[in-house]
């Protein structure tokens, strides 16, 4: 029986431990229905060593003193301050490093990544967390190598998902790992999860920070979003700020995490992501309001950011077919 430990960090979210425990309690029923002991045995571990604790029908154990597992699993983080969450977890990462020392390997989910990150076992290391967090990791834990747009990775026994239903991804890749490929099949079906999706970027939004406190990246900020529509060059559009464009470069970066032309080009695709998903404009109509003015050009730099087609992008997000499938669903479905 495999040892599976879950780790409920302070400020965790709720849901990704909902799914979590979903998923391999499931896996142990099939088991279980079919007459065979189950494969996981299940131990959820609470970081601040309190007994006594329960979560659930779960009684929660302590970290200190433990015995090692075979797998450990960090949810991710709630919505907030990363590095709120990161500091009030200070104390699983010695637990963390001592387990993975004596073999235990570990898998993050989402922004989980970042506890890893932060006990150093993720230096040197492909990983992966939500693509909108991605950013962040980067920037705070350079020695990462980030694959952002990547769902699943693994690295020497230490294995990250991407955002949300990215997780189910990784589960799915861990059940294969323990169990086997005819129990991964039924849980994929179980759950209804699509196993051939191999990247997240078309998932990512572009919300760059405005409160950095440099004034000067923030009239270049706004000189780029208000006129990006107009197919300037950015030598064009940051010619009036009142610095060279070496300097301007460096504090753009250095404030953002993004060059001045890299902001321009997100900018840009994240307006035509808008009005893919929001309009029944034509991709050559969504070209020229985004800024652009070369056909293959935009089909190729749209592919890159977000790994699909400007069409592919409409089929998957665009509203008003979205809808319009609904409602014929539910004709189908009374019809039936």
């Amino acid at each position: 029986m495999i040892q599976l430990g879950l780790l409920i960090t302070q400020k965790h979210r709720l849901l990704s431990v909902a799914a979590i425990l979903d998923v391999f309690e499931s896996v142990n029923n099939f088991c279980e229905s079919g007459g065979v002991p189950p494969f996981f045995n299940i131990t959820l571990f609470s970081p601040d060593n309190q007994p006594g604790q329960f979560y659930g029908t779960y009684n929660m154990e302590p970290i200190e003193g433990s015995p090692k597992q075979d797998l450990i699993l960090i949810p991710a983080f709630g919505a907030g301050d990363l590095k709120s969450s990161l500091a009030s977890n200070q104390m699983c990462i010695p637990w963390l490093r001592e387990q993975y020392k004596q073999g235990t390997e570990l898998a993050s989910f989402c922004t989980g990544a970042f506890l890893l990150a932060g006990a150093g076992l993720l230096n040197g290391r492909h990983a992966t967390t939500h693509i909108d967090s991605a950013q962040a990791l980067a920037s705070n834990f350079p020695d990462v190598i980030l694959k952002s747009d990547a769902v699943v990775t693994e690295d020497k026994g230490i294995y990250t998902s991407g955002g949300a239903t990215s997780s189910f991804h990784l589960m799915l890749y861990l059940i294969q790992r323990f169990c086997g490929k005819e129990i991964t099949l039924r849980t994929a079906k179980m759950f209804a999860i699509d196993m051939d999706r191999e990247q997240q970027t078309y998932f990512g939004t572009f919300t760059p920070p405005q409160n950095h406190g440099d004034g000067l990246v923030n009239m270049a900020q706004q000189k780029i979003e208000k006129a990006y529509q107009e197919g300037s060059t950015i030598e064009a559009l940051i010619q009036d700020i009142p610095a060279s464009r070496r300097n301007v470069v460096r504090r753009f970066k250095q404030a953002i995490g993004v060059t001045p032309i890299e902001y321009l080009q997100r900018t840009r695709i994240e307006a035509a992501k808008k009005l893919l998903a929001q309009t029944d404009q034509s991709v050559l109509e969504v070209m020229l309001n985004s800024g652009y003015n070369d056909l293959k050009s935009f089909r190729q730099l749209f592919k890159k950011s977000t790994g699909v087609t400007p069409k592919e992008y409409r089929d998957k997000f665009n509203i008003a077919r979205l809808e319009s499938g609904a409602r014929l669903d539910r004709r189908i479905s009374r019809v039936a």
